[in-house]
């Protein structure tokens, strides 16, 4: 039995999300199926994390088992030839056996893209939130610094989450513009359902005057998901980097965030 690490893309504006669906149809599930007849052998794979449908990745993380001889040439070449045009295989690598890609994972980066302009642009459609609502990109890069560090994020996941643990660490979050894109990007060791898109949708809020910079504190500690703001679309979101030692993390974070 041999263990293999791959790290793919996609674009999940055709897709409920990565995980398996019984009524929907999912990344998961498309790709497997391709590796099962890559492979000509039922192949199930282990996922780093969910996606929401609609979310995208440009670096997500999976492992499986097999038998087979083949090459990570082999897989590469023979899972892109098989993969629809919206999902890819980057690179691929055996790992040791006890590799696990979900339980493994030290942290992840994620990003979210705001198209911030009075005018629609057709290649935004599925890949950014468009927002006509002129965007302070230094304020909110201020304002973010307050989700750093570890907190209970309660009041930022959504209402119907079941996690016992809320608390997470973030351990950088930065807002930057880009012509007319505004890029929030954000890291930790852990994200709670819609967390991302809740913390983007309540620094709106206080981008548009309905929170103030000083709430944010107490929005955090009320742990009470209405005194945050609203969950922002799932097409602006991208799962960007996924973490797998503690130095791969640092290495990848501005040097100020990677020494505190």
């Amino acid at each position: 039995m041999r263990n293999f690490k791959l790290t793919i893309w996609y674009c999940g504006s055709a897709y409920h999300g990565w995980q398996r669906q019984n009524n929907s149809l999912a990344v998961q599930q498309v790709f497997e199926k391709c590796l099962s007849d890559l492979l000509g052998a039922p192949t199930e794979v282990i996922g780093c994390s969910r996606t929401d449908a609609g979310v995208h990745a440009r670096e997500y993380v999976l492992n499986f088992f097999t038998e087979s001889t083949i090459t990570c040439r082999g897989i590469v070449f023979g899972m892109n030839s098989r993969l629809p045009d919206d999902i890819g295989v980057k690179t691929c690598e055996e790992v040791p056996m006890d590799f696990h890609a979900r339980f493994d994972c030290a942290g992840k980066e994620y990003e979210y893209i705001i198209h911030n302009s009075e005018y629609k642009n057709p290649f935004y459609m599925n890949t950014a939130y468009r927002s006509w609502f002129p965007i302070d990109e230094k304020k909110l890069d201020r304002a973010a610094k307050v989700f750093v560090g570890e907190h209970d994020f309660k009041s930022l996941c959504c209402a119907d989450c079941d996690k016992e643990n809320t608390v997470r660490t973030i351990y950088d979050f930065t807002v930057r513009r880009e012509g007319d894109l505004v890029i929030f990007t954000v890291s930790g060791d852990g994200f709670l359902y819609n967390m991302v898109r809740i913390m983007v949708g309540t620094l709106l809020f206080v981008n548009e005057g309905k929170l103030a910079e000083s709430d944010l504190a107490g929005v955090l500690e009320s742990r009470d998901r209405t005194k945050a703001g609203r969950t922002v679309p799932p097409q602006g979101l991208y799962l960007n980097k996924v973490f797998y030692s503690h130095r791969q993390k640092e290495e990848s974070l501005p040097q100020q965030a990677a020494l505190t």
